[in-house]
């Protein structure tokens, strides 16, 4: 699969997902896009993928792939309507919770679909973290959300944006 803006967040998520994460769990890949998180999972012998994402046309491009076994359109920062609580054992977003793009408050019904004791990692840039809400976040959902590991930050999109830096973050549902 190509990756003409050479990202390199959803490898590098997806290799830090696989520390905690087994591979015959149940994924939702929160975002999905074209589905290049998706392909890293199958690489990593992840097949139990369902996904969502705001725009039914990179769902569609998505589907095309044949790695999910469900996909869906779906809005972060609104009720995710058709997923139950506790469905899933570990979620993954690359890329999504950003500048411009979904709010922190998406971090809510991501821990309600996930089961306790699963994961939610995400790729986030660290220049934002407090000024988008990702912080006050965090506090907000203290006992239901845990930071268990956050990488060193990296240019993960070292053609378009050499001088940002991103940093996977990983967190226990509790």
């Amino acid at each position: 699969m190509t990756n003409d803006f050479e990202w390199r967040g959803a490898e590098l998520a997806c290799a830090t997902f696989a520390k905690y994460v087994s591979s015959d769990a149940r994924v939702m890949d929160v975002g999905v896009g074209t589905g290049l998180a998706g392909w890293e999972l199958t690489k990593l012998a992840f097949s139990n993928m369902d996904g969502f994402d705001l725009s039914p046309g990179m769902i569609e491009e998505a589907k095309s792939k044949g790695w999910y076994r469900s996909l869906k359109v779906g809005v972060l920062g609104e009720p995710l309507g058709g997923y139950a609580d506790d469905t899933y054992d570990a979620a993954l977003t690359t890329g999504v919770f950003t500048q411009g793009h979904a709010p922190a408050s998406g971090f809510d019904e991501v821990v309600r679909i996930g089961k306790p004791g699963g994961h939610f990692v995400i790729t986030l840039r660290p220049d934002i973290y407090e000024s988008n809400g990702f912080k006050a976040k965090e506090v907000e959902l203290v006992g239901k959300l845990t930071l268990v590991e956050a990488t060193d930050p990296v240019a993960m999109l070292p053609k378009g944006e050499p001088d940002i830096l991103h940093q996977v973050r990983v967190y226990e549902i509790l």
